[in-house]
């Protein structure tokens, strides 16, 4: 029976795209886990750029037409490894109890903090991102105040989507931020932008400056249901 799963993927996948089929392909690990221009060692065995749809589904560059980035409303990692904008407080509990962050594979608890910007500009640069989605927008709902780490300083050299070579280096960037209002609302039931809190759609609009990307998709629950359109 397993035989007959056993296909040329390369030449299935080459049929449908010249019958004019759509193929999406999903990256099942976070960029800073690529094996190439992640955190080395605290990565995965694979290339989680845009560049795995390539040698992993075997297709030409030229036929990726969109390349969506979802990005969580916060940023969260498993295991070790430097963390610059990691809160190892109530807020960090918050983010990690409420959004339920726990690791898939592994069953531990995802380590969790403000927005990374500046890791998401690195990712920018390796996957040329066209759109982001926004995804657990709600996880926030209640925190006073919000920080973006909108970039990074070491030893005085400002890093604005810029990685150090070493995880040494890392450990010792101390991470920019600026601070937007929170919100209280329950956006779990919104299913418009437009009726999103307004400090909710301040803070989507805040990120999509920052990286010069449109935001066109923003989640708030965690049903497929609970992701909002915006355009």
């Amino acid at each position: 029976m397993a035989g007959n799963m056993i296909i040329d993927s390369v030449t299935y996948l080459h049929k449908a795209y010249c019958e004019g089929k759509r193929i999406l392909a999903e990256g099942a690990n976070a960029t800073m886990l690529d094996i190439d221009h992640g955190t080395y060692p605290m990565v995965t065995s694979s290339s989680c750029v845009i560049g795995g749809v390539m040698t992993g589904l075997g297709m030409p560059p030229q036929v990726v037409e969109t390349t969506v980035g979802v990005v969580k409303a916060y940023t969260t990692r498993v295991g070790s490894g430097p963390f610059p904008t990691e809160q190892l407080n109530d807020i960090g509990e918050t983010m990690q109890s409420v959004g339920q962050e726990i690791g898939v594979t592994s069953g531990r608890k995802r380590r969790c903090g403000w927005l990374d910007l500046n890791v998401v500009k690195y990712c920018h640069k390796l996957s040329g991102i066209t759109s982001i989605n926004i995804t657990k927008l709600d996880v926030l709902t209640g925190i006073p105040e919000l920080k973006i780490c909108t970039h990074y300083t070491l030893d005085g050299q400002i890093l604005d989507g810029e990685q150090p070579s070493t995880i040494t280096e890392l450990e010792k960037c101390i991470p920019v931020y600026i601070t937007l209002p929170g919100w209280t609302e329950d956006l779990s039931g919104i299913t418009e932008y437009s009726k999103l809190p307004e400090n909710a759609r301040k803070y989507c609009e805040k990120i999509e400056e920052l990286l010069d990307i449109p935001v066109v998709w923003v989640g708030v629950g965690a049903d497929r249901e609970q992701t909002i359109k915006r355009f």
